[in-house]
């Protein structure tokens, strides 16, 4: 079966063969844990996919916020995605070095404030160089472009609408992470926190979407997956991970499939056990 809505993924060969066309805009989203130890702005400005400005998830955020990478007001997001030159009008395609991980994420926030032509480059720079196109260090210099934010509140699950959903289990709550980290088995990468799950939960771990050369899955393997987690397709869900970067994966495996408004649980795992009356289960 093929996917349902095909156009939020585009090919290496898509995008090779529009990377000039003026309407199309190439944002390097990417972004690594910190104890990875990499830094994805210099890896941006040593190689990256000509044109493509670089889309920093940490800065385009809530800066009054103690959590990472949280949504920014629809005024900063405007503000900083005009700068990069990505506006009202644009088809932008986003790419990250590992395939498609935090690409889904800018995805997300592109569709969250409104601008629903945006698209994830399948197995993004790993993909492209491997298949040897062309890559450059040369600077991008974009012209500052107007962005009309129209904030889709639908698409996006705070604390405290979680908090009421585990008591009242009206929407399916996913949760991206891997099997250990659900069960409390394997630690937190951020040691700070609470180990287990949240009740009720479902343990969908976001590898189950893609392919070991980190290109997505088939339609029907996305719905294998879901099954086999006892995931309902026919009921509302939400999803939910450590910081809300990898869920957007599962958000967009689900959108591929015709599931197009699956809200993503923003603070993810690093705000529901930071709350300390949060319930946890192992």
């Amino acid at each position: 079966m093929s996917y349902v809505n095909p156009e939020a993924l585009v090919s290496t060969d898509w995008l090779a063969a529009h990377i000039d066309a003026p309407d199309v805009h190439i944002v390097d989203g990417s972004w690594h844990m910190p104890a990875d130890k990499r830094d994805p702005r210099a890896e941006y400005d040593a190689q990256h996919i000509p044109g493509a400005v670089f889309f920093d998830i940490d800065e385009i955020a809530d800066s009054g916020s103690d959590l990472p990478h949280m949504l920014p007001s629809p005024e900063r997001f405007a503000s900083l995605v005009g700068r990069l030159g990505l506006g009202d009008g644009n088809r932008i395609v986003v790419y990250d070095t590992t395939g498609v991980s935090a690409a889904a994420r800018v995805w997300w926030m592109f569709r969250v404030f409104g601008h629903d032509d945006v698209a994830v480059l399948d197995g993004g720079l790993r993909k492209w160089l491997k298949e040897g196109r062309p890559v450059t260090d040369a600077a991008s210099h974009p012209q500052e472009r107007h962005f009309t934010a129209r904030v889709n509140t639908f698409l996006v699950r705070d604390y405290e609408q979680v908090r009421a959903n585990v008591e009242r289990r009206r929407e399916q709550f996913i949760d991206t992470r891997s099997q250990g980290r659900f069960d409390g088995s394997a630690p937190e990468p951020r040691p700070e926190l609470r180990s287990g799950h949240a009740p009720g939960s479902l343990n969908l771990p976001y590898l189950a979407f893609l392919e070991r050369d980190r290109t997505m899955v088939s339609a029907d393997a996305i719905r294998a997956a879901l099954a086999e987690a006892g995931v309902d397709l026919e009921k509302p869900m939400f999803t939910s991970c450590g910081s809300g970067v990898t869920a957007c994966i599962v958000s967009l495996g689900l959108y591929l499939i015709g599931k197009p408004d699956v809200p993503v649980f923003d603070g993810s795992w690093t705000e529901w056990a930071s709350h300390p009356d949060a319930p946890i289960e192992p």
